[in-house]
Order: structure tokens, then sequence, then C-alpha cells
């Protein structure tokens, strides 16, 4: 059984990465005493909160962190129409957070994480990890088998291209989880009792071709070079579908970042993921997921964008009319997905008129 590190305050202090670089953002509908076993780390960055469910609830945020809170009324007075693209009553509505943000890295977390502890016993400074894997390169176009090369103690492997190892930049840093695993409602019901107690030291850079099931829970990515596409769909109230935001998202993004020449990294940091959400709820959230995924990720397998297509912004909009030409003949849902990706798009460049768009001279356009 894993626990939780429950004494934070006792953590080595260090100097915090990326202080003015980078904007924490939080979904929540309840207050934010979680933060209080995040304070060491968290305490020295800008926190982007944005508020789900009822606007008139009070959300309290422990003292001492720098923070801006929005709830959809917000959202409704800064996008106006476009606001219809932000989910509601979902944690989806975090890529709002995405949007406002006017910082060049973005980490992620959901108010039912905690501070994991390593094998050692010794709190995780997830972010810290998350921002050394977003600052060293990646590595998708061969696989090196000590996986990240340019950790402390590896390096590339006999028989790995010299022409390749100066890698490419790394657009995502994908976490994990202790205890609770990332599960969908069909496997926890019949795993109702797993937990994750496996603490694997090691970070991989996921394939070129390769897609992943991205989970939103623990997540830094570089805004500047692939921000416009971690928009988290339309999951939640209205929509017939729920807990594919996150997913919707990284499918998007690993076919950009492929087709960019940007990377994307999975393993460490781990977080303590604190509460199994409810089985029965969640399958009625994903039960028409379930079904569709066998079209949906066929359909990303095979996604080619154009070599016009050569900003985040652009593979964006290319990657719509492709769900609305082929995805839309699975539901009409899909329809109504491809228009709120291009109101995104239009939204994020209305709030980000300079230096949004990452240009394929970031990595290597494919």
């Amino acid at each position: 059984m894993v626990e939780p590190a429950t004494d934070t305050k006792t953590a080595t202090k260090v100097v915090p990465l990326l202080k003015d670089e980078l904007d924490i953002v939080i979904p929540t509908i309840r207050n934010l005493d979680f933060l209080e076993m995040w304070r060491p780390f968290f305490e020295p960055y800008h926190l982007i909160i944005v508020q789900d469910g009822d606007p008139s609830k009070t959300i309290k945020v422990p003292e001492g962190f720098d923070y801006e809170l929005y709830n959809r009324n917000d959202i409704n007075k800064i996008l106006g129409p476009k606001a219809s693209c932000i989910s509601f009553k979902d944690s989806a509505c975090r890529c709002f957070g995405y949007m406002v943000s006017k910082k060049k890295y973005i980490f992620t977390i959901d108010d039912d994480c905690f501070v994991a502890k390593d094998p050692s016993g010794k709190a995780i400074n997830a972010l810290e990890q998350h921002i050394k894997n977003i600052l060293s390169p990646s590595t998708p176009f061969f696989f090196n088998t000590l996986y990240d090369p340019y950790r402390d103690g590896a390096d590339f492997v006999r028989g790995y291209p010299f022409s390749l190892r100066e890698g490419v930049p790394t657009a995502v840093s994908h976490g994990l989880w202790l205890n609770i695993p990332d599960y969908d409602a069909p496997t926890q019901l019949v795993k109702p009792l797993e937990r994750n107690t496996r603490y694997v030291d090691a970070v991989l850079t996921i394939p070129k071709g390769t897609l992943f099931p991205m989970c939103g829970m623990n997540l830094c990515f570089d805004r500047d070079l692939i921000g416009p596409a971690m928009y988290f769909g339309l999951m939640g109230d209205g929509q017939p579908i729920g807990r594919y935001d996150d997913m919707w998202a990284g499918w998007c993004t690993k076919v950009i970042c492929d087709h960019l020449g940007l990377g994307v990294k999975t393993g460490l940091p781990y977080i303590y993921h604190s509460k199994a959400s409810n089985p029965f709820v969640n399958l009625k959230k994903e039960y028409k997921g379930i079904f569709w995924q066998e079209e949906i990720i066929p359909f990303f397998q095979a996604a080619t964008l154009s070599k016009d297509c050569t900003t985040v912004q652009k593979c964006y909009i290319e990657l719509s009319k492709q769900v609305k030409e082929k995805l839309g003949k699975v539901d009409p849902y899909f329809d109504k997905l491809a228009d709120a990706m291009v109101t995104w798009i239009e939204a994020w460049d209305e709030l980000n008129p300079t230096g949004a768009s990452a240009k394929a001279t970031n990595g290597k356009l494919k």
C-alpha cells in the first residue's frame, strides 16, 4: 500500500525553476485545501484557478499563494459567444486557463492529487521533474533502450544514430500516478480494489507515429510550442460524452507534434491520486466514448497534415476539417466538436495576438 507524503513542510527548499515563466492551472469545484501540502513546491509560482459549476460559490484558497480565479461568468465575459467552446460542469474547463495564461509553460494538476513519495520515502517535487523533462530534448525518431538519454546516469546506447542524438524540443511532459490508477469505468468495476504501488524510475519519449491516452491530472507542456492544440473538447453539461477531454487533447497534440517534429515524454514524475471517482457515474459519461474510440483512434492513426501546416493553429484547423469529414459520419457530435475546435483557435488568437504560433522551425517539419 502506498501513502502520500504527509509532512512536506520539511521538504528541502529548492530554487524554483522557471518561476516567472510557468503558470499552474487547476480546475476545481471546491476549496483548495490540498494546496497546503504542495506549498513548498507551488508557492513561488502563479496559479490560474478555473472554477467549474456554480459561479456564485466562493472557492477558498490558502493564504500566501499568488493566483487569479475565473468562474463561468468570467469566461462568458472574456470570450463572449466564443465561450461556447469551453466545457461546463467538467474538468475540461481547465483549458481556459491555458488560453488566458501569458507564460511559456503550463503545469496542470487536479485537486485530488497529493504529493507522492519516492521509494526512499522522500516527497516528490513533481513540478521540478516536469521542468527537467520539458527543458531536455526528446527522441521520437529512434527509441533509446535506456529511456531518456539526457537524464543523469544515462546516455545513448550502442547503435543509436549520431545524427539523431541532438534530439528535438520537448512539447509535453506527461506524468503518472500512484494509488488510484487512471482506469475507465469497466476496468474500475472489475478491479475496484486495485491500486498502483509500482514506482518506475523512468522517463521515455513516445515514438513518432504512436498515440497514447493522455491524462490531464499531472501534465506539463510548452505553451509556446503546442498550446493551441491543448483544447480539451466539448464535455460535460449538454454533451453526450465525458472523461475523454484530456485524451482528445492528447491525440490531437500527438499528431501535431509528430508533424512539427516535437517530442512528448511520459513517466516521471508521480503524484498520489487520492480519490477514485464513482465507476457508475463514469460509465454514464464514457459509454459512448468506449464505442466511439474504436473509430476515433484509427482516425488519428491515419491522420496526416499537409506541408502548408507550419504552425500549431494551421495544423489544428486542418485537423478539425478532417474530424468533421470523417468522424462526423460516426455521430453528429463530432460536427459540433469540429466547429468548437475552430472557435477555440479563434478565441486563442484573439487573446494571444502575437507570439502565439509555434513554427515548424521549433522542430523538424515532417
